[in-house]
């Protein structure tokens, strides 16, 4: 009988919470502190490579089986995957709109310090500006959905799920998805220092959470991760569309 683990790793783990659990540490500890030092020297050359890792995992550790659980499939409803986008893409600019009422273009407003590492040039035409824009856009609607839906959604919420259930499952793997991104806002580097923003923090962990119950539902409602990769997709559109046009101008 086949099993969802490759017959090497079977030896080894069992695909439950723990194996889940050990996936998180393995992969999230590192990308945590590649980001904060890509944050600082202002290098994100290594986050590519965090991604390509973390949508590699599922084919290094799982059977067939293990990957179609994890939902590497034909989606049941090709509907779901414009519903998905639709709700990515609002939630996205919904939480542009939340920053720039409760902190305008600071520091304390999560996209716009994640705009300061996209080095849009001042002074930029439209037509270079929309160039810059397509490449972004391209390459933040690829590397991440794929990379952390894959794993997030994917390998970890289904191993999580075969020990707890899924609403458990959803709750820890949403849980360490939002906690890995402090690491890109919320522990700040500003003006060569670190800075904690405490309540930012706090509404950004938060959104991060609910974004990721988002993605979750899209999955489960399309029957593949297809689904989660797509409304990642929108939201991470959402996001670098409100910088470019929004807080850059």
């Amino acid at each position: 009988m086949e099993e969802e683990l490759k017959p090497f790793w079977g030896k080894i783990f069992n695909f439950d919470w723990k194996f889940g659990f050990f996936l998180i540490l393995l992969i999230c500890i590192p990308r945590f502190a590649l980001v904060l030092q890509a944050n600082q020297i202002a290098n994100y050359s290594w986050l590519g490579l965090i991604m390509l890792i973390s949508a590699l995992v599922p084919f290094l550790f799982l059977s067939k089986l293990g990957r179609r659980k994890i939902g590497l499939k034909k989606p049941d409803t090709i509907g779901w995957l414009g519903i998905a986008f639709v709700i990515g893409a609002v939630f996205s600019i919904l939480l542009y709109h939340l920053g720039a009422v409760l902190y305008g273009n600071t520091f304390e407003n999560w996209y716009y310090y994640i705009a300061q590492s996209y080095n849009i040039p001042t002074g930029i035409d439209e037509e270079g500006k929309l160039v810059l824009f397509s490449i972004m856009a391209v390459t933040g609607m690829t590397f991440s959905p794929i990379g952390e839906e894959l794993f997030f959604r994917g390998i970890v919420h289904s191993s999580m799920a075969t020990s707890l259930g899924d609403r458990k499952a959803s709750l820890i793997d949403s849980s360490a998805f939002a906690l890995v991104h402090i690491s890109h806002f919320g522990l700040v580097f500003v003006n060569q220092e670190w800075k904690f923003l405490l309540v930012p923090t706090l509404i950004w962990v938060l959104s991060m959470f609910c974004v990721s119950i988002l993605f979750y539902i899209c999955r489960m409602r399309s029957g593949s991760i297809l689904g989660a990769i797509v409304c990642h997709a929108a939201f991470n559109l959402g996001m670098i569309y409100c910088i470019f046009y929004q807080i850059s101008g």
